[in-house]
């Protein structure tokens, strides 16, 4: 029996996973997405044209690819219709194709869960989390809760009931919203329409659906959404996603057992980016900071929201490697820090009144000071080199460097947003 390799992300989210599982795709079998929802936006970029996915696994553009929606994302199905109109209109329609399943167990992302989340964060004001408001965390709270409607429900004869039952206890939550006003019939409406495109789609239970590509011998890899900072155990809690984003998340989200895990990719910046509200130790509200988000085009792809930029994390790096039991790792966007004639790492925290190489519990009450390690930087565009031998000395010194440091080997090096600037080191 094969193994599932792991690729998810080091930092607060946005570190380039979707290019990434684009890239190794036609190396499995299977690409499964296991948690998360559409405030997701993987990028691609290939031929000249560009694709953001909020919910589709990011190995749907390669033909012999099968993809997976597995249990633990939660799914929206007005989004999920938009983004496979989108995409049949760019000339690929994977439904068709019967490269597409989804897994029963996900659940469903009601009209309703959205308000919810619109009507908390305008509750709490200047301390809001930073939602994309796509209701991930309503939905969330009535899986735990044991309340939600998942996608196998949409056949059942009472689906209708059901939803109905779960709407009236979502409007009597938002009548104690005082001042919030909104409008259900047109999205739910919309929603309806969804629900029966969804139904055209083949449902699956993915635990035994990734157990028999193992089974089988086929290569299969685990595709994380939003970064391990953001993991609602581990991350920078409350200022966190809902679900588990680290490798564990892919064990619960997909139906397979931790001895299946085989590779884990984990996939970072060579800088750091952060977006919505939270503690970020290495932040550059500057003017350093303004130039790497317009270098780096820090605008998340699904919000359009400026992401807040800061130098690379190394403390905050360590603790995910180690929370993922990371085997290989992948820098992104070297190409950015071109122009910088010095960059810095963090490598410890001022933290109160000690020097430290870890991650604290408390970073929000009290604010790590970042020590900062001075780097010459390449001053070289990178964008166009093609092989592992045209890499600057310098960039290859910073590699060394981040190796030694953080004691896994970097695999793969991404020099542009295309598909075909990516160099494999190893």
């Amino acid at each position: 029996m094969t193994q599932v390799d792991v690729l998810l992300g080091l930092q607060w989210g946005d570190e380039g996973k979707g290019k990434i599982v684009d890239v190794l795709s036609p190396k499995y079998d299977l690409i499964a997405r296991f948690q998360g929802g559409p405030n997701a936006g993987h990028t691609l970029e290939f031929d000249g044209k560009k694709f953001v996915l909020n919910t589709i696994p990011s190995g749907i553009f390669n033909e012999k690819t099968m993809n997976l929606i597995g249990n633990g994302v939660v799914i929206d199905p007005i989004i999920l219709k938009r983004e496979l109109d989108n995409l049949k209109k760019a000339g690929h329609d994977p439904v068709a194709d019967g490269k597409l399943v989804i897994a029963r167990k996900a659940h469903l992302i009601l009209p309703t869960h959205q308000l919810l989340d619109a009507a908390n964060e305008a509750r709490m004001g200047k301390n809001k989390i930073g939602s994309t408001l796509k209701g991930i965390g309503p939905t969330y709270m009535d899986k735990t809760g044991r309340n939600g409607l998942r996608v196998g429900d949409t056949t059942l004869p009472d689906f209708k009931e059901r939803y109905a039952k779960l709407v009236e206890k979502h409007t009597e939550i938002l009548s104690h919203y005082e001042g919030f006003e909104y409008e259900l019939a047109e999205k739910e409406a919309s929603f309806f329409e969804a629900i029966e495109f969804l139904k055209s789609i083949p449902h699956v239970d993915s635990e035994h659906f990734v157990n028999g590509y193992l089974k089988e011998g086929k290569a299969v890899l685990a595709e994380g959404a939003q970064g391990t900072l953001l993991d609602v155990d581990f991350g920078s809690y409350p200022f966190v996603t809902s679900s588990n984003t680290t490798t564990a998340g892919a064990c619960t989200g997909l139906g397979i057992a931790p001895n299946k895990v085989g590779a884990v990719y984990g996939i970072f910046k060579a800088y750091c980016t952060r977006v919505g509200g939270g503690p970020f130790p290495t932040e550059l509200d500057n003017e350093v900071g303004e130039n790497l988000r317009a270098l780096g085009h820090e605008f998340g792809a699904t919000t359009g929201r400026a992401r807040r930029c800061g130098w690379i994390d190394l403390p905050a790096l360590k603790y995910a490697i180690m929370l993922n039991g990371v085997t290989e790792l992948i820098m992104m966007k070297a190409d950015v820090l071109d122009t910088f004639e010095t960059i810095y790492a963090c490598t410890h925290y001022e933290y109160n009144g000690e020097t430290i190489d870890y991650m604290p519990y408390d970073i929000i009450s009290i604010e790590p000071k970042p020590v900062l390690k001075a780097i010459e930087g390449w001053a070289t565009d990178v964008t166009k080199i093609t092989s592992v031998d045209q890499i600057p000395t310098k960039l290859n010194d910073y590699i060394a460097f981040l190796e030694k440091e953080l004691e896994v080997p970097i695999k793969f090096l991404s020099v542009g947003p295309d598909r075909a600037q990516t160099l494999e080191l190893r």
